[in-house]
């Protein structure tokens, strides 16, 4: 008998559901059976019957009322497995197969621990790896909250996820959980505390010793100390009167009202249920007969639980059409705000321009379709006083080998003229490790712009500058990029081959994009004195 605990939010519940399914029905003749035990305090029966139907799962599912059986076995998460024998003792402990884990994923299981277990079971053998780590969301135990705790989810928790957290946990967004209430919280506290404690949530990956950023959303100290205070005291609820008032959430377009909308293509894509997908590319013809100037756009998901981010880039008439490559008209990804500039500045859509726009999909464990749309604000050409461009430092020419555990990479732009940074945003693809921007200023002066010492291919952030920063004529703006082709790197669809640039993700890129105006005459005739005079 297998003992699976699963839950009905978690990521990975959700893609090893069918999984043991499919389990279930191969071993059902040879006398193997499994049963589901939910023991997550949140999850109610019907949630649990509402999994069941989504994922195809015919097997038993029970509700662990208390956490009885969880305490009984020693489980800790969920997606995990016990292996009993005949005579019910435990033989095999740990995750199904070695595919998914916490933000990695390989192309495909390279080992099939439990169904390995099972075989060496049947066969009378003992199990040559009884127990192994699964990774996955703890168990939603019951508590007793500390009623004398001086840190309450109505005092000082809820405000802290509204402020950092709901936008993308809600329902309809692309957060596996809710965290509007105390009731949609209460059984995730060990999973928050968990993952604030890795810098895993929420999403930021840049240094903090270099550079300021306003969409920067990392807890203060003070946030994390309360957050542990909280978990550690069984989370407790506090006086209702305390909460915040609510939040509303835009539910429409987050850029002033788009004059123009365009959807991606004519029918929706459909998303599978499980499995790595590829970059999808979809091409746009806006019909744009003259020139066009934006001042905001914004890459909207038509399905939010599926769309991780998405690249928009723009390719002007006359130059090839190069998929995923070109000048970055809007992005999206989880929690990014979309991009606008100030007033008076635009970026330009030649006429006869296409659009291209780069999808990046994860499957959540069902069948899913989206039909992401593009909107664009625009303004009148006389409105215009600085033009807004993307550009890019890139190397086209890596070629990292088999094997490579720390292989690096560099690539340059020089810039031609004055220019005021806004955003920078770098992209590599599975294989990434690091990156690093840095500006080399003519009087030799050198400045690290931007350090993301632990890149994540999941997230593809803008990271916006608080205060614009004045490149000079000539200054290099020089990137510093590492890679993992080794069999360490759980993401690397194949340690064994050589990687070259390519748009799909089992190729690699290193692009270090930015986007930047004309510096008003203002500025450019009062640089800055680390800019200029070398002191």
């Amino acid at each position: 008998m297998v003992v699976a605990f699963l839950g009905t939010e978690c990521p990975l519940a959700r893609l090893y559901g069918p999984r043991l399914e499919q389990l279930a029905a191969d071993y059902a003749e040879r006398g193997v059976r499994i049963v589901g035990i939910d023991s997550n305090v949140q999850d109610t029966p019907a949630e649990m019957a509402e999994f069941a139907r989504e994922h195809g799962v015919t097997f038993p599912l029970l509700k662990d009322t208390n956490n009885v059986v969880a305490d009984r076995f020693g489980a800790l998460r969920v997606p995990e497995v016990f292996l009993l024998d005949d005579q019910r003792v435990v033989r095999y402990h740990g995750r199904i197969d070695d595919q998914f884990g916490v933000a990695q994923q390989r192309a495909q299981a390279s080992r099939r621990d439990l169904a390995t277990a099972i075989d060496e079971l049947l066969a009378g053998n003992a199990v040559s790896q009884p127990e192994l780590s699964a990774p996955g969301c703890f168990i939603g135990r019951v508590t007793q909250p500390d009623s004398s705790a001086t840190v309450t989810y109505a005092k000082h928790i809820a405000k802290i996820f509204q402020e950092r957290c709901v936008e993308c946990h809600r329902p309809g967004e692309i957060g596996p959980f809710s965290m509007v209430t105390y009731a949609d919280v209460v059984g995730w506290g060990d999973t928050i505390r968990e993952v604030v404690d890795q810098g895993r949530m929420p999403p930021w990956f840049a240094d903090p010793k270099h550079g300021h950023f306003s969409n920067d959303p990392r807890l203060s100290d003070e946030e994390k100390e309360q957050i542990a205070a909280w978990v550690k005291a069984g989370c407790p609820e506090g006086d209702p009167r305390d909460l915040p008032p609510a939040r509303t959430y835009s539910e429409g377009w987050n850029i002033p009202t788009p004059d123009v909308v365009f959807k991606m293509r004519d029918e929706p894509f459909q998303v599978p249920a499980e499995g790595k997908i590829d970059y999808q590319h979809f091409v746009i013809d806006p019909g744009f007969t003259e020139d066009k100037w934006s001042v905001a756009s914004e890459a909207r998901p038509g399905n939010h639980a599926v769309v991780h981010h998405i690249l928009v880039f723009l390719h002007p008439p006359g130059q090839p059409l190069e998929i995923g490559r070109g000048s970055l008209l809007a992005a999206y990804a989880p929690g990014a705000p979309p991009r606008q500039v100030n007033k008076g500045q635009a970026k330009k859509i030649p006429a006869g321009s296409k659009i291209i726009m780069q999808v990046h999909y994860t499957s959540n464990g069902r069948p899913q379709q989206d039909l992401s749309s593009l909107g664009l604000k625009l303004c009148d050409a006389k409105e215009v006083k600085q033009e807004v461009e993307s550009g890019w430092a890139v190397n086209f020419g890596i070629a990292i080998p088999p094997g490579a555990a720390n292989f690096k990479s560099f690539s340059m732009h020089r810039f031609t003229d004055d220019r005021l940074l806004l955003f920078l945003t770098p992209h590599m693809h599975m294989r990434g490790k690091s990156f690093r921007y840095e500006a080399w200023y003519p009087n030799g002066k050198r400045e690290v712009l931007l350090d993301v010492p632990k890149w994540d291919f999941n997230w593809q952030i803008d990271y916006v500058l608080a205060e614009p920063k004045l490149m000079p004529k000539g200054t290099q703006l020089r990137c510093f990029a590492t890679y993992d082709n080794s069999a360490e790197n759980l993401s690397n669809p194949d340690p064994t081959k050589w990687v070259f640039f390519g748009e799909q993700t089992w190729d690699e890129m290193m692009i270090g994009w930015y986007t930047a105006v004309t510096p008003p005459p203002e500025e450019t005739g009062n640089k800055p004195a680390d800019a200029t005079s070398g002191r």
